[in-house]
Order: C-alpha cells, then sequence, then structure tokens
C-alpha cells in the first residue's frame, strides 16, 4: 500500500516549496511573494471590482486577474501551476485531478510589452478559471509562476480562495470590546449559519480564519465556537476575535511625470528614471484620529496619459521620508498590498542620523498607492505593529476577512463552505 504521507512529501519536492526531505515534514511557503528580483507589481484582482477580496465562487462565472511585470527587453516563457492547500495553508493530500478540471500545467501566452517608458518591462495576465483549467472543489489556492525550462524553481506566487457559499455570516467589528471601550482594540462579535451542510460537528469540523484587511500577518484560527444554536455557530467575547486598531492608511498618487500627484512633494528624472519624493511623514500615535476615505492598503496601477495603464505606467523610484526619532531594538518598514506582508532590505527604512529622518528609496511602478509605517522588533518577534509609528485608534475604517473551513469526516482536504467581508463600524 503507498503511504499518503511519503505522496505528499514527493509532490511538495517536485513543487519546489521545501528544500530537502526531513524526518519531519517542513512547512511549505505558500506567502504570496515574488522570489526573483526581475519581476514586479503582482497583483491578484477581480476585474469587476478593485476592492474585491481575491476570493471566486465555485462553479460560477467569477474571474480573478493575475498580473505582474518582468524588467526585461524581452519576454521569458512562462508557465503556471496550482497547487491545493488547506485551511492552515498548507498543501492539502488532493491529486491534481481531484482539485482540477485539466491539465495542472499552462502556458502564460497573454503577455505584452511596455509603451513610451523609460524602464522597459513586459506584462503578463491570466485569467483564472479559463478554458484550460477550472477548479473542481473550493478552498485555498495557491498559483505559481516558473520557467518552462525550470519549473522546480518558483519566480513568483499568489494565494486566492474558492468559496461554495454554503455558510451565511453575519457579524459587527467596533471599538467596544473584551480590553476596553473605544481604546485601540477592535472586536469581531459573528454567527455563521451552516443550514447547507448536514451532520457537522463544529467542534471538530469546522475552523474559521481571520485577517485584517487582507494582511496575512495579522490571521487568526477559531477551532471552535464559542456556543452554538442548532446549525448557528456564535463567536464572540473570545481572545483571537480581538485586533490592534491600526490607523487609516496613508496614501500616495504618482500618475504624470508631468506634474505632482497627491501626497508627492516633488518629483525630476534621475538619468535612467524618474524619482518622486514623498511629503515628509509624522509619526501618528500621538495625535487624534483623523478620517480618510482610502483603499485600506491596496494599490492601483495607473498613468494619466495611458490607454492601457499596465503598459503605459512606467517604473520610478519613490523616497519615503519619516519624521521620528530613532526607534532602538526595532527596524521600522513600509506596508502595504505592494509589499505583500514581506520584510526585508526593500522596504526597510534606514535611519538618517543627520536630518533625523527615516527613509527608504523604493522602486514601484507608477499608480495610486496605500501605505503605513510598522514596526518589527529584533529580538525574534516577527509580529508587525503599528503601535509605535501610527498608533491604534478605534475609529479605524478595517475591514475582516472572515473565511469558513469545513473538514468532513476522513477527507483528505478542507473545503470553504463560507466567505465575507465585516467592516468595522
Amino acid at each position: 500500500m503507498v503511504n499518503p504521507r511519503n505522496c505528499l512529501i514527493s509532490v511538495v519536492l517536485l513543487l519546489g516549496l521545501i528544500p530537502a526531505l526531513s524526518p519531519i515534514l517542513s512547512a511549505a511557503d505558500t506567502a504570496t511573494r515574488i522570489f526573483s528580483p526581475q519581476f514586479r507589481t503582482l497583483k491578484v484582482s477581480n476585474p469587476d471590482n478593485f476592492m474585491s477580496p481575491p476570493v471566486i465562487r465555485l462553479n460560477s462565472n467569477d474571474k480573478l486577474i493575475f498580473s505582474f511585470d518582468e524588467i526585461a527587453e524581452d519576454n521569458s516563457w512562462l508557465q503556471y501551476r496550482l497547487l491545493h492547500c488547506n485551511a492552515d495553508w498548507q498543501p492539502s493530500r488532493l491529486v491534481e485531478s481531484e482539485y482540477l478540471d485539466g491539465f495542472n500545467i499552462d502556458d502564460i501566452e497573454d503577455f505584452a510589452f511596455s509603451e513610451n517608458t523609460f524602464v522597459h518591462f513586459v506584462n503578463y495576465r491570466i485569467e483564472f478559471p479559463n478554458a484550460s483549467m477550472r477548479p473542481l472543489v473550493s478552498g485555498n489556492y495557491l498559483l505559481q509562476v516558473f520557467d518552462r525550462e525550470t519549473p522546480e524553481k518558483v519566480m513568483l506566487q499568489a494565494r486566492f480562495m474558492v468559496t461554495e457559499d454554503m455558510a451565511n455570516i453575519a457579524g459587527t467589528a467596533s471599538g467596544r470590546t473584551d480590553r476596553g471601550h473605544n481604546t485601540e482594540w477592535q472586536q469581531l462579535d459573528m454567527s455563521v449559519s451552516l443550514n447547507g451542510l448536514q451532520n457537522v460537528n463544529p467542534y471538530q469540523d469546522v475552523e474559521v480564519a481571520i485577517l485584517q484587511n487582507g494582511n496575512d500577518n495579522t490571521l487568526r484560527s477559531l477551532k471552535r465556537p464559542q456556543r452554538t444554536e442548532g446549525s448557528t455557530l456564535h463567536y464572540s467575547h473570545l481572545p483571537e476575535l480581538i485586533f490592534p486598531a491600526g490607523n487609516e492608511y496613508r496614501r500616495f498618487e504618482s500618475i504624470s511625470n508631468g506634474f505632482p500627484g497627491m501626497g508627492v512633494d516633488s518629483l525630476r528624472f534621475g538619468g535612467t528614471n524618474y524619482h518622486v519624493w514623498l511629503k515628509k511623514d509624522q509619526g501618528r500615535a500621538l495625535r487624534s484620529y483623523e478620517f480618510d476615505s482610502t483603499q485600506r492598503g491596496r494599490f492601483l496601477v495607473r498613468e494619466y496619459n495611458a490607454t492601457d495603464s499596465d503598459l503605459g505606467a512606467d517604473y520610478i523610484t519613490v523616497h519615503y521620508m519619516l519624521d521620528m526619532p530613532l526607534v532602538r531594538d526595532a527596524d521600522i518598514y513600509v506596508d502595504g498590498e505592494m509589499t505583500h506582508g514581506q520584510f526585508d532590505a526593500t522596504n526597510r527604512m534606514v535611519y538618517d542620523s543627520e536630518s533625523r529622518l527615516y527613509r527608504l528609496k523604493m522602486p514601484m511602478k507608477q499608480g495610486a498607492y496605500n501605505y503605513r509605517y510598522v514596526t518589527i522588533p529584533r529580538d525574534g518577534n516577527s509580529t508587525p505593529s503599528t503601535a509605535i509609528t501610527e498608533g491604534n485608534k478605534f475609529e479605524t475604517r478595517n475591514e475582516y476577512w472572515v473565511g469558513i473551513y469545513y473538514h468532513p469526516p476522513g477527507s483528505r482536504a478542507d473545503r470553504l463552505v463560507g466567505f465575507a467581508v465585516i467592516l468595522s463600524q
């Protein structure tokens, strides 16, 4: 008899997700990220709704667009594949024919070259589902892009979800929390109706995953409800439902090299491309809350005069400046959808002792961006925090992504039976 665990190890090794075989199966790196530096501006979007999470409904006409750029004069011959994952974003035990209709490798044939840009690049697009493959089951999915000559080397990867919409989710998020009323926290209170599922043990078979503003670093998992009433599960007054409130995202727009946009102080050509200096930012932890209608961390590629911004938006160098005293024992990073929850040298700020400012130069594609500053301690605690740089204001308008996962007894994968977005009040 074939050992299922050995099969899983073989699949993971084949996909290049872990470097080597060990006595204990290592966790696969399934985060949305770019591995190769020549690729930029990875985005997963709903073509009909810019603010929609990367979620489609099973057996529907929903579509997602995966887009990214390669800084190059000519295109590469790229392919992609899909990996089905459980609620914890680790590979499930399903084989490809069980979760996909179609062959699980396809060429990326939709690409085009940049137009009238100083930095030359190739823009790639993948529409999913498509004629080559479609999902057969719900759950978490990972799309991986690689060169056809080196399929074991993943260039970039992106998460998305497929839901069955069998569970109804209702809830609120507000500053009324078990840690205080209208302070620095927000708390969710919600109920989940499982009327579409039969013979479910909610204390063993159901898991709830929650993300604040789609940020993977905020993931909370609830293994059991607080109480049940028939087929309705109630989740309230649980520690996992309390989140730091954060603050509204900062914004800037660089949609033209002819004039400074919102939040931009100045711009000029720097020999090979344009450089954009943002207005100097101040720390907001000690300031009162100020309302702003933001994209809650998202970015939108845009060039003012381009017919197709994906091809006409140029790559610029954005200069960030944060006027704050030196924070000892912690680093400050620029964070937003454009960083995919990653924190490394590309988005880490450097303190300039002469000007007493934190500075960062980051290559970015023209467009409208949301961003914020977060700190990460150097003591090994990798959880980013807005407490020092932005503050935590209970009034902040956050969105909470709620996914309901069902693991039927004896099954080899988790189903995503419900998904909803709850906006804080």
